[in-house]
Formats: C-alpha cells, structure tokens, sequence
C-alpha cells in the first residue's frame, strides 16, 4: 500500500490562513480521492517539533549500533524512527514556507535528524534515491528571476541541493509568491498577481496531486501482480520483474 509522508512547517496553525497548508492540503485531498487506499502518515512540525540534533545522535548515526554508549542509544531511538518513516515512504509532501529567507527552524532540526552520511547522503544509492518529495514553498514576496530580491532566494536553492543532490530525491516545487500582498499596504497592487498565484499553485497541487496518486497506484498494482518468487525494481511508476 503506497504511503505519503505529509509535513508541515507553518507557524500559523492548522484552520489558520496559512497558505502553505491549505496547498499541501489540497495535494494531499487530490492524491486521496484519486487513490483512497493509499495511507498517509502527517507530521505538524510546528505543533509537534522534533528536537534539534545533538553530538550523541550524530555520533550514533555513524557507529556500529553495537557500540553505541546509553546516550548515543537513548538520542538514536527517535532519530532512527524518523528516518525509517523517511525511507518507508513513497512519496513526501512538505510545506515549505519563507521565513527570514529561509525555511522554518522546524523544517530545518527535521531535515538534520533524517540526513545521514553514508545512508541517505553522500552515498550512491541513497535509502530514499529516486522518492518523488513535492514541496510547496510559499514566500510573502517574490524572488523568482529577475526579481530585484532574487539574491534573496535560499529556500528553493538549498532544498533542491539538498533534498535533490544529496539525498537523490525526485524535487518538484509549487511556489505561490506575493502571500502577504492583501495584509501590506505597501504591497496593494500586487493583489491580482497575488490571487493569480494562489489559484495557479492550488491548480497545480491538485494535478501533481492525481498524478501522485496515479503513480503510486500503478506501482501498488504491478508490485500486487509480481509472484513470491520475483523481485520487483521500479522505475517511474513502471515495474518489471
């Protein structure tokens, strides 16, 4: 049964006006309509914060489980959780929303705990190489090309370093810019590209979110149709024995 993984980083809390979460919803409601079998696990990174990383889990991570010390142990227990949560996924969905040109400190401490040299990072065949992640990175302004903050841009450069080049992830963005344009007066006539944004980035949720779903259906259904004997490699939804 495919399984996404949903996180939320907003600090606007779920029924609030955050845009970000009212996008990855509407992926996540296309992606179930489409395929209502598939589960979904949903982390709040706001609400429910993982802790930020230590000496003692990052030193685990690169030990021999055997000689881990009691609090190497102690720190690895929920590190390793979130990791397999990580790599027992099919597809993630992240809210990746720009605060201080960056993304929030609990995207961040989350990022820290499930990257891991030599398992996901740095490695040729990464646990998660080839996971298609979807991650909708709203910003109050705009700093696409040619923008006069376009320097300012780190949230879409480090995710795809990141979640791409390092962990080996398939990256796919949604980008609704201009979010803060109806609370700044400042901002006022930039409303219509605001609005026109906000509908183009929930239009695209619902399409990536029915092919999510698509995707992950017609994985489920070849991996179903694969005797006990056979081993089954997948590539693109498609797979063969």
């Amino acid at each position: 049964m495919a399984t996404l993984l949903h996180l939320d980083s907003s600090l606007w809390p779920a029924g609030s006006a955050s845009v970000s979460r009212t996008v990855t919803a509407a992926f996540r409601k296309a992606r179930q309509d489409q395929h209502p079998d598939g589960t979904v696990r949903y982390r709040d990174l706001d609400a429910d914060p993982v802790p930020h990383l230590g000496a003692p889990a990052t030193a685990a991570a690169l030990a021999d489980p055997a000689l881990h010390t009691p609090d190497q142990a102690a720190a690895f227990a929920p590190r390793r959780a979130l990791i397999e949560e990580l790599e027992s996924a099919d597809a993630v969905l992240i809210g990746a929303p720009m605060i201080n040109f960056s993304i929030p400190s609990t995207l961040k401490a989350w990022l820290d705990q499930v990257t891991v040299p030599g398992r996901n990072l740095a490695v040729e065949e990464s646990t998660v190489k080839d996971v298609p992640v979807y991650v909708v990175a709203c910003r109050g302004g705009s700093y696409a090309p040619g923008t006069p903050r376009e320097d300012f841009e780190y949230v879409l450069n480090y995710l795809r370093s990141l979640l791409g080049d390092g962990l080996g992830m398939d990256v796919d963005f949604i980008v609704p810019e201009l979010t803060l344009a109806h609370s700044t007066p400042a901002m006022a006539e930039l409303i219509p590209l605001a609005e026109a944004s906000l509908a183009r980035a929930h239009e695209e949720a619902a399409a990536k979110g029915k092919a999510a779903a698509a995707r992950a259906a017609g994985e489920t259904r070849a991996l179903t149709d694969l005797g006990a004997g056979d081993v089954a490699v997948c590539t693109d939804g498609v797979c063969a024995r």
